[in-house]
């Protein structure tokens, strides 16, 4: 006898419809999975013999063979544990098949209970396109494949609950999606931090565009300190935004019953030790770093010890907004629209330019630490400010900072305007523009052009660092409310690259 159950299954970071057909047939005993399974899947056979069993359930003695339709496509990890149980329960007839608008995903332990999966999100998602009315997840994962619309979510804890459910003798409640306001935290706030007023402009100014900083002063000056609050001055995140991110994070096993959705913008913040391949994506094409920050913030800390393959593996994504991971397994593309914030010293030793403390640094070891980060990633970094050490004074005074809260109500105000600007096109944010949108937003009055060809001919400009400063001064004109870019703003978007890292008297 044959039978169909309908399941899901992860590719990439996006989710497909699996069919498990199970067959029991004469013969000697033997369990069998096909359809191209990896060894977790294998190991399915082990747990959902011992799940029957445990759940007081008659495990058939028959030839039994699993097939993961489609054929063609890698099955991976423990999501397919739970179908495959019912399948042979229901081709060896004892039980009855389940509705074919119904679908199942789900880990089994050895004594039949369910365990949540990774990428439940996306395979709720995928069910939903696919048809089916009632999706059954372990109860673990109930909360965040229910952030999914259009689609009946059944947590259930046990095999024995769940066939219980279908034999009409208790009733499951529909699973209610996540209360996305009481899932976000407070972090820190800017009020925290003591001076550094032309830092916290330069953030500002970041934020409201979406435009990569890099932060360049001695040890605890606060870069890293101020790089943690960005997050309180972005915009909130749309629920478009919250399904890519929690899509992401989901696939990779970041979510839990606690936290089912991503509800604040994420804050990626890997170790200097990271390889590139961590970074891009994994071997088994786990979503990497940059894919993990999508929608939020890549922190880079002490930039030139990042090692050189990890640092250039920056490039494309910076430019193109997605990131294709190619390993043994397969290829895939996760998107990484993230904001870069990175940090370091002036020197290798920190302390260049310091106010008080001698800097140990020969020219050519200073040379040669700069010389670390490439002009190419230097070019698709929009603002390059200086954190100075703080004076005694400004660490003791009692004069309040202005709050994240005040902040962000005029980046909001700012990113309000290029939503009505940017409408119809595939850009959300200024530094996200393409020639087409800036051609319009960005025109340049005579006495600005004059100052920008002024500008290009002095700093030797790049085309590319030529359209990032248009991009930050339409940033500043939409920050001050201003319908044109004004001198002013071009002026101050053609500061925040006056710092450069290689020319730079010593």
């Amino acid at each position: 006898m044959v039978s169909r159950i309908r399941s899901l299954g992860i590719k990439g970071i996006g989710g497909y419809e699996v069919s498990v057909e199970c067959s029991t047939a004469q013969g000697l005993p033997d369990f069998s999975i096909v359809g191209l399974p990896d060894t977790a899947v294998k190991e399915a056979r082990d747990r959902v013999r011992a799940a029957i069993k445990n759940s007081e359930l008659k495990f058939p003695v028959s030839r039994i063979t699993v097939n993961l339709a489609p054929a063609d496509t890698r099955k991976a990890g423990t999501t397919y544990d739970l179908p495959v149980l019912l399948g042979i329960l229901a081709a060896a007839g004892e039980i009855k098949e389940p509705p074919a608008d119904c679908a199942f995903i789900g880990e089994l332990s050895l004594a039949g209970d369910l365990r949540p999966v990774r990428g439940a999100l996306p395979m709720a998602i995928a069910a939903q396109r696919a048809g089916v009315k009632r999706l059954f997840v372990p109860e673990g994962n109930a909360s965040e494949a229910a952030f999914a619309e259009g689609i009946e979510v059944y947590g259930a804890k046990s095999v024995t609950q769940l066939l219980d459910y279908f034999r009409g003798r208790i009733e499951l409640d529909v699973a209610a999606p996540p209360d996305v306001e009481a899932i976000r935290v407070h972090g820190p706030d800017f009020s925290e931090v003591k001076g550094q007023a032309n830092v916290k402009r330069a953030l500002e100014v970041a934020a409201a565009g979406g435009h990569n900083i890099l932060m360049v002063g001695p040890p605890g000056a606060g870069k890293s300190m101020l790089a943690k609050r960005i997050v309180s001055i972005l915009p909130d995140m749309s629920r478009e935004e919250m399904l890519q991110s929690t899509e992401i994070h989901s696939v990779a096993g970041l979510t839990s019953s606690n936290h089912p959705v991503v509800a604040e913008r994420p804050f990626r913040a890997p170790h200097y030790t990271i390889s590139a391949a961590a970074l891009a994506g994994g071997a088994q094409l786990q979503p990497g770093e940059m894919s993990l920050a999508h929608n939020g913030i890549l922190f880079l800390d002490e930039l030139p010890e990042f090692h050189r393959d990890v640092r250039e593996a920056l490039r494309q994504p910076l430019e193109d907004g997605t990131v294709t991971v190619s390993r043994v397994a397969g290829s895939a593309t996760y998107p990484s629209r993230f904001m870069l914030v990175c940090a370091m010293n002036p020197c290798r030793c920190g302390w260049y330019g310091h106010p008080t403390r001698k800097c140990t640094c020969t020219k050519s070891e200073l040379k040669r630490y700069r010389a670390r980060v490439s002009g190419p990633l230097l070019d698709r970094i929009d603002i390059a400010v200086e954190v100075p050490a703080l004076e005694y004074a400004e660490l003791s005074g009692k004069a309040e900072s202005e709050p994240s809260a005040k902040i962000k109500e005029r980046v909001d105000a700012a990113r309000e305007r290029q939503r009505r600007r940017l409408a119809g096109s595939s850009a959300d944010c200024n530094a996200h523009m393409g020639p087409r949108e800036m051609e319009t937003a960005c025109a340049l009055t005579a006495e600005c052009s004059a100052l920008m060809e002024q500008a290009y001919k002095a700093m030797g400009l790049t085309a590319r660092s030529y359209d990032r400063i248009l991009r930050v001064a339409r940033t500043i004109a939409d920050l001050d409310g201003s319908e044109s870019i004004a001198p002013a703003h071009l002026a101050e978007a053609i500061q925040y690259r006056s710092f450069d890292l290689e020319t730079e008297e010593e």
